[in-house]
């Protein structure tokens, strides 16, 4: 007689993480913690940090050559997923990067004898908004303006058109992660939304806005995502599990 499969319901998930980065390590928990209260599945969190203080190019860059160690790390634990949550990092170092990265860290981990799904957050950005169907995107970022010039051509070479954009010429990365949460639901008016899909509230992890997604929505009657809903969004798909849980927005509602 063969061995009754018990479904798995308790996942390991491994967070890569620049060393200035307190919002990943929130607003991704609360997500899943919140899908938890309607959805059988349970989650633990388990981070390793790259260091990286100052938004810049050449710490970016820096801090990207160090993220193989983080994957070699957590794969030590055996993770069910890995998510790597910084999406001008990746961004930064060319068009389509997040394919090239996502690849390289997952084989660190077959390496390690712990083969497990990576996903980054520039990657887990723009399957979100292909997902939805959305071409046409308005975005609101906390980079200087060379920075967020440099998002919105990664997103555009993916196909979608970045219609207006906010820069909030933030260069200190924990200023960016002690922003109010809700300050993207004011933020938002200052766009232009004519004609848009969806609109990104924060195109960054470490920019709080998940307080702000449900309530933009509302306002603007269109799809509201972040970098951190996609992310979480990404994670659950690479486990083959439902993406739905309450308060997150359009993506994560189960439609998709």
């Amino acid at each position: 007689m063969s061995a009754i499969q018990i479904p798995k319901s308790n996942y390991r998930i491994g967070l890569i993480v620049p060393s200035s980065n307190t919002t990943m390590e929130t607003e991704i928990p609360a997500m899943l913690r919140a899908r938890e209260s309607v959805l059988p599945e349970r989650f633990t969190f388990h981070s390793s940090r790259m260091r990286m203080k100052s938004v810049t190019a050449e710490e970016l860059a820096a801090m990207d050559r160090d993220s193989d160690r983080c994957a070699l790390e957590l794969s030590d634990a055996r993770m069910d997923a890995m998510g790597y949550a910084c999406l001008v990092a990746i961004m930064s170092m060319g068009k389509g990067y997040h394919r090239v990265s996502q690849r390289r860290l997952h084989d660190v981990t077959v390496a390690n004898g712990a083969p497990t799904p990576v996903i980054t957050s520039a990657g887990a950005l723009v399957d979100g908004l292909q997902v939805m169907g959305a071409r046409r995107v308005s975005i609101i970022a906390p980079y200087m303006k060379p920075l967020t010039k440099m998002v919105i051509d990664y997103i555009e070479n993916e196909g979608i058109e970045v219609v207006d954009s906010i820069s909030l010429e933030i260069h200190d990365n924990l200023a960016v992660g002690a922003r109010d949460p809700k300050a993207p639901a004011e933020l938002w008016k200052q766009l232009n939304v004519k004609g848009v899909d969806a609109i990104v509230a924060s195109a960054c992890v470490q920019m709080p806005s998940l307080a702000s997604v449900s309530l933009i929505e509302a306002a603007s009657g269109l799809p509201v995502v972040s970098s951190s809903v996609c992310t979480t969004y990404a994670l659950l798909k690479s486990l083959g599990l439902k993406r739905e849980l309450p308060g997150a927005g359009a993506l994560l509602s189960g439609r998709y």
